[in-house]
């Protein structure tokens, strides 16, 4: 049965099921799949134009057989501004393969959004009983990894720590950190007729 945080094999890779409607589910790596920069220059950029969302959509999307891509659905992406900072996140996109957004990633993980939406303290990272949930590992060790919304200003990509703390100011879209952050693929799986 495909339910909630369950884990199921797709293409070569494992997924973590994050919500199910009907004969859809929206699925994550359950891992970090590889190191990538969200932008090949360190200068302003939203989701639409940088290059983890070219990445994803082209190349990452194309490592799956003709059959797999079947059950791939095309989605229309809002990408809202940062609610810490009020940067903007740009234009609505079309993806395929996509990274989480900051609302996404509060939702999906236990319930975070009360402390998304309304700041109080908290002056850079969202941190509470839901970290846990958020950790990922990159080669067997806890790392973090990036979500498409902006930082705390364009030059950034808000991501989520190794220690799962939702990094609402972000990190460099470019040479800073030296470690380029982590990359966890999202899409929205048709799931009737596959067998897991």
């Amino acid at each position: 049965m495909i339910s909630k945080n369950n884990i199921l094999t797709f293409g070569a890779y494992h997924w973590r099921i994050l919500d199910v409607k009907e004969d859809t589910a929206l699925v994550i790596t359950k891992d970090i799949v590889e190191l990538r920069w969200y932008y090949n220059k360190f200068e302003e950029i939203t989701w639409a134009d940088c290059e983890i969302r070219n990445y994803l959509d082209h190349e990452f999307y194309n490592s799956f057989s003709e059959d797999e891509k079947k059950n791939i659905l095309t989605v229309t992406n809002e990408n809202n501004h940062n609610p810490w900072f009020s940067t903007e996140g740009g234009n609505q996109t079309i993806d395929k393969i996509f990274l989480l957004g900051l609302d996404e990633v509060c939702a999906y993980f236990g319930d975070s959004r009360e402390k998304l939406w309304n700041k109080s303290a908290q002056r850079w990272q969202i941190e509470d009983e839901n970290n846990c949930f958020l950790q990922a590992k990159y080669e067997n060790e806890f790392h973090w990894w990036r979500l498409r919304s902006p930082g705390y200003y364009s030059r950034t990509s808000a991501s989520v720590s190794k220690n799962g703390c939702v990094y609402v100011r972000g990190n460099g879209v470019y040479g800073k950190p030296k470690d380029s952050g982590g990359i966890r693929p999202a899409l929205h799986l048709k799931i009737s007729g596959l067998t897991f």
